[in-house]
């Protein structure tokens, strides 16, 4: 880019892009290009966006080659779609706040940013006014001593209730945690790290109350934010409620106040910036900042500068994607402690990915293979997706999965306490690919690892995900203790009833039970147990993770799996986190690791993982992973991103085809390698 002004275009009209409009007019960087709208004859649109052209339509302004970047004005559940598109098209974009409804999507927004090359920025215009500069500078000189609590509110009320008004329109995400709540919340993780000497800070523990109205959005709400190191910040927003929204910044030797800190003590237009220090024995402190210009030409010229910058992101005291993805968990839990979840984060509603478009069914990006006993082929890696609690957060990874190629799920009975199967029976049926999917199911974990346990949890796991069978059904546990044939029995009756329709066996069972109950079914005419779900890794598992598990990386079973050519659905196939540089022969701080992986040979192989990965310009868990997939069985690796980035960078291992001689010196230090 270069030093040239950046063209925007509004992407909707309304008050607050009328605002911006102003700002770009005020600004040193940005001229004020085009603006897209569903109803370009909407009166007075030429008068309210002076010098704009007006276009017919989001895609319109989208697909136009005088607009360098794109700012979204329009209600926050289309801020998501049009980010992404507006990315896809090589569009910057600087958008309203909230930047998303979860922290969920604000991730998929950046990850189709940071694809594109793009800026995406969050829109708090407050961080870039010089007044949060010198609220930062106040705490960081202990202008009041060690900061202790913060008090901030955002509050007003409307008229009354409004059905129509987008305040109350559960379809819209009204309400004042998403409206105007972030503001607080930001503002207070700003001080708490400006207190502590980070860009901004974290809490530890968030806990929230609010009233929700008749059509379900919040129309008063409050939080406590519990930061690390003591400090405490008491937050609140409302729609139907007046509050002072006055900032108070409590210290050791007294307080900072500050006014409608995000107009800056003035309105949308001018905010002149007005601080107060009272210090404990003193004399009050005005300090004025006595600005002129609009209040958003600031945050126009930070976008502009990091635009012309090369840069994707604001730099602070702007929004940082780290930042925004922070103030987001925080309203996520907020959201989560009372309960509010918009109909629009629903199945019944959310029918299409996040980008707004219908699922795509045609993805090679992960390829398929036949498994011996599934009737379906299956892709080489199986999805695991146990931290997501809602349809609209885990549709995101699900989704791109799938649209990758991916069509192996991997659940268990107790999985999230069984929302796991839950999520995905939702998902399956309401992107109607069940036909095309294979279902890993896991029951009778400990301590209800009995054979009559089978038949009930599996039939509550059907229930969970809307279908009449799954393809793979693993015990997710042994029990020594009672006959390896009645499991057997158990599973058996339940593949004869169609319950079960491809594969079963054990999860975390030893090669000599998994022997017998082989010798079991040969005997009495079962079906044999015929997939394995055990840890398997280029390093070995020194001891159980969890109590009751099983590796089979070890020589022995190795052999074994290869003899028998079982397949095994491996879980924990790149190490947690041993072939990252989270692990290190002087890196002790981690418990489990040192525990579960340290050994000197284990280090030899990921020394040898980190060389060949230099050698193929990868990471040293894509050879891990690569390593897991090259094996002489049949050989799938479980992986359980939490992002989409993690996703795409697993994907990676995909292009690593191992030789033989390869899985042989990276296990043992053969000599044979790559030339």
């Amino acid at each position: 880019m270069t030093s040239a002004n950046i063209r925007w275009g509004i992407l909707g009209p309304g008050s607050i892009a009328k605002s911006f409009a102003g700002g770009v007019a005020q600004s040193r960087t940005g001229t004020l290009e085009a603006l897209g709208a569903r109803n370009p004859a909407k009166p007075h649109l030429a008068e309210t966006f002076p010098g704009a052209r007006i276009l017919d339509g989001y895609d319109a302004l989208l697909a136009d080659r005088d607009v360098d970047a794109v700012y979204i004005s329009i209600p926050h559940p289309g801020h998501a779609e049009w980010a992404i598109k507006a990315a896809e098209a090589g569009k910057h974009v600087l958008c309203e706040k909230p930047l998303a409804l979860t922290a969920f999507e604000a991730d998929a927004m950046m990850h189709a940013a940071r694809k594109a090359g793009t800026f995406l920025g969050e829109a708090f215009m407050y961080r870039l006014h010089p007044q949060t500069r010198q609220l930062v500078e106040l705490i960081k000189s202990g202008a009041i001593g060690e900061v202790r609590m913060i008090k901030s509110s955002f509050g007003f009320a409307m008229p009354g209730f409004m059905p129509e008004h987008r305040l109350y329109a559960n379809d819209l995400a009204g309400g004042g945690i998403l409206d105007v709540g972030g503001y607080p919340v930001s503002m207070a993780r700003l001080i708490a790290g400006a207190a502590t000497g980070l860009a901004f800070a974290e809490p530890d523990k968030v806990v929230g109350a609010a009233h929700l109205g008749q059509s379900g959005v919040d129309e008063w709400a409050s939080a406590l934010l519990h930061f690390p190191g003591g400090i405490v910040a008491e937050i609140s927003c409302s729609i139907s409620l007046d509050q002072d929204n006055v900032l108070r910044i409590f210290g050791s030797n007294g307080r900072i106040e500050v006014p409608d800190f995000w107009f800056a003590g003035g309105n949308r237009d001018v905010g002149p910036g007005r601080i107060e220090v009272i210090r404990s024995g003193a004399a009050r402190e005005l300090i004025n900042l006595n600005e002129t210009r609009h209040l958003y030409s600031f945050e126009i010229d930070a976008a502009g500068e990091a635009i012309q910058a090369g840069r994707q992101e604001f730099a602070w005291p702007g929004m940082s994607w780290a930042d925004s993805l922070g103030t987001l968990r925080v309203l996520d839990k907020w959201r989560a402690a009372v309960g509010l979840e918009y109909e629009i984060e629903k199945p019944a509603k959310r029918i299409n990915t996040l980008s707004g478009r219908q699922l795509c069914a045609d993805g090679k990006t992960i390829a398929k293979r036949a498994i011996p006993g599934l009737p379906k082929l299956v892709s080489l890696l199986a999805l695991g997706f146990e931290d997501f609690r809602t349809f609209s957060s885990g549709s995101i990874l699900l989704d791109a999965y799938f649209e990758a190629g991916g069509n192996l799920f991997d659940t268990g009975y107790v999985y999230g306490g069984g929302y796991t199967e839950t999520l995905l029976g939702q998902w399956l049926t309401n992107r109607g690919v069940r036909e095309q999917s294979v279902i890993i199911a896991k029951g009778a974990h400990s301590p209800l690892c009995y054979p009559d346990v089978i038949a009930k949890q599996l039939a509550q796991s059907l229930d969970r995900l809307q279908t009449d069978h799954v393809d793979i059904y693993f015990m997710h546990r042994d029990n020594p203790d009672v006959p390896v044939g009645e499991f057997v029995d158990a599973m058996d009756a339940e593949a004869k009833a169609g319950r079960i329709r491809g594969l079963f066996g054990g999860s975390n069972w030893t090669m000599e039970r998994m022997d017998e109950a082989i010798a079991y079914a040969e005997k009495n005419s079962r079906q044999k147990p015929g997939a394995l779900s055990n840890n398997f890794s280029l390093a070995e598992m020194l001891e159980p993770i969890w109590a009751g598990c099983v590796t089979s990386s070890t020589d022995a079973w190795k052999a074994w799996l290869t003899a028998r050519q079982m397949p095994n659905f491996a879980w924990s196939s790149q190490g947690r986190g041993f072939f990252t540089d989270r692990a290190g022969r002087d890196r002790t701080d981690n418990e489990e690791l040192v525990r579960v992986w340290y050994s000197e040979r284990n280090f030899g192989r990921r020394d040898r993982a980190i060389e060949l990965a230099r050698k193929l310009g990868r990471s040293p868990i894509h050879v891990a992973l690569a390593y897991v997939l090259a094996q002489p069985f049949p050989s799938v690796p479980l992986i359980g991103p939490r992002t989409l980035d993690e996703l795409e960078d697993s994907l990676k291992a995909l292009d690593i085809k191992l030789t033989p001689e390869d899985v042989a010196w990276l296990n043992e230090g053969a000599d044979t390698r790559r030339a």
